[in-house]
């Protein structure tokens, strides 16, 4: 099982409405996205982040899956434009010592299909987690 999982920080000045139709795509990728088991999106309390998302899914299939279903690629349009700073992170039991580079070759492999998904990311102020540095050794 792998738990995925996303922290960030909104850019100052991003009105309200926006920042409900970003959290409102997060939480369709949890309602549609057939691999996800199960999921939170709300804010992120004792850390130094605002807001927060956990997406559970079984295995590498399934994370590949969620990350190129188009309810994904929806939030990554409505959502990186107006986050500041983003970490990623991964929480498995899976015992594969490889499994931390094979998550990030999983995210490598959609950055080099997806051009604007790699501007959106260059974009961000602060990138770090499991799928960084990301596009052009950002981190």
């Amino acid at each position: 099982m792998i738990v995925h999982g996303n922290r960030f920080t909104i850019r100052p000045g991003v009105p309200p409405e926006q920042l409900e139709e970003a959290l409102e795509s997060l939480r369709n990728q949890g309602r549609t996205i057939p691999a996800v088991r199960s999921f939170v999106v709300g804010r992120d309390h004792g850390g130094e982040f605002e807001w927060g998302a956990t997406f559970v899914l079984d295995d590498l299939d399934g994370y590949w899956e969620y990350l190129t279903h188009p309810a994904h690629r929806n939030t990554d349009r409505v959502g990186l434009p107006i986050v500041d700073r983003f970490d990623s992170f991964d929480i498995t039991d899976d015992d594969d010592p490889q499994i931390a580079e094979k998550i990030a070759a999983l995210h490598q492999r959609r950055y080099d299909a997806d051009p604007e998904l790699t501007r959106l990311v260059s974009d961000l102020g602060e990138y770090n987690g499991s799928a960084a540095p990301g596009p052009h050794g950002k981190a």
